[in-house]
């Protein structure tokens, strides 16, 4: 039996998913098109699943696409030249582990290569993926880099030039052919030289919540595997509680299914949900813990928040302020249909005014 996953990645085989179609459509098609794309969410909204889903549909519609997927998150504190070294011996597995899963062997020039080749700084890392197009030049390379937040600071601006400097050669041949770098922040958030630019020619690829038609879905696969159904308006309500944050729609379900002792027979229904969301509202899960400590990184947001959640003050939302542009990468304010700042989902407004409650 599935189950609703709330730990990690989740996997069509063991857990209730939301597959995302269009998405991977669109992102695809990007890739196909050869865009650098930017892909950032806050945490717990499933970019690291989304992306190694989109890179096995890649992989399976034709050989011609190489997908690499690399993680920076272990990297924000290692030296520069650490860093290039890791980079290539990541690139070396990951490249070797491609092949092993098509069944087939690397050519003995490439092997070769990757056994000679170095990447100390910028510049080799260049020429190294200029060598690694000559050698395979009738392949796509395409690179995933998550959490690419942890990129080392001092190296952020080069890296990303070296990155331009790749994509504006403007052969179809260039490596990588596609990049994707998944992160919660968008790169003009990074902390690098504001005076700059260094990758403006950026595809910015932003991961939605869960429509309400993605949360029937989800839920609906439980009634198909279990039989127990959800009586009207939960799906409903349950959505609009959550406004789709995926962490907080699997949890939910996890505790209507797996946590309270409702027979199999009878259909689960606003008596069950209102226990469950009282039980969601109290509780410190792992995305409580994230909105608390977020909300407390900058002591202007208290203030900021509180003006938020006031009806009679309340703040236009503007996205060149610092503090609103920090909430929204969060993932804890949006701009509402009355261009107002509005926190995201009643859920997260309860916790936060709990939060900053006076003793």
């Amino acid at each position: 039996m599935k189950n609703f996953e709330t730990r990690g990645p989740v996997s069509a085989e063991r857990n209730y998913v939301v597959s995302r179609t269009d998405e991977i459509v669109d992102f695809i098609n990007r890739v196909k098109q050869g865009r650098y794309i930017v892909i950032f969410a806050p945490c717990q909204t499933g970019k690291t699943t989304f992306f190694r889903w989109a890179l096995d549909v890649l992989a399976d519609e034709a050989e011609t696409y190489f997908p690499i997927q690399l993680d920076f998150q272990a990297y924000s504190n290692v030296p520069p030249s650490a860093f290039y070294g890791y980079l290539y011996k990541d690139i070396r597995k990951e490249i070797e582990v491609v092949f092993q899963k098509r069944g087939s062997a690397p050519s003995e020039a490439l092997s070769q290569f990757l056994e000679d080749a170095k990447i100390t700084e910028h510049i080799s890392m260049i020429e190294f993926f200029e060598q690694l197009a000559s050698l395979q030049p009738t392949t796509r390379f395409v690179i995933i880099i998550d959490e690419f937040d942890g990129i080392p600071q001092a190296i952020v601006s080069d890296f990303l030039y070296s990155l331009r400097r790749i994509y504006l050669s403007g052969t179809a041949a260039r490596c990588p052919y596609s990049l994707g770098m998944v992160g919660v922040k968008s790169i003009t958030q990074l902390n690098y030289d504001r005076s700059i630019s260094p990758f403006n020619i950026q595809d910015e690829f932003a991961l939605a919540n869960f429509t309400v038609e993605q949360v029937r879905e989800l839920l609906g696969q439980y009634t198909a595997e279990v039989g127990q159904a959800f009586a009207p308006g939960v799906m409903e309500s349950l959505h609009k509680q959550t406004a789709g944050q995926p962490f907080l729609v699997n949890r939910f379900a996890q505790i209507l299914t797996e946590e309270m002792d409702i027979p199999k027979t009878e259909p689960i229904g606003m008596t069950h949900f209102s226990e469950a969301h009282t039980q969601l509202l109290e509780e410190r899960n792992v995305n409580v813990q994230h909105l608390i400590t977020n909300i407390r990184r900058n002591p202007h947001f208290e203030s900021l928040l509180m003006k938020i959640v006031s009806y009679e003050k309340g703040m236009p939302f503007n996205p060149d302020n610092e503090l609103i542009g920090e909430l929204v990468t969060y993932g804890i304010i949006a701009e509402g249909a009355d261009g107002m700042c509005e926190i995201v989902n009643p859920i997260y407004q309860y916790r936060i005014m709990r939060t900053f409650q006076p003793l």
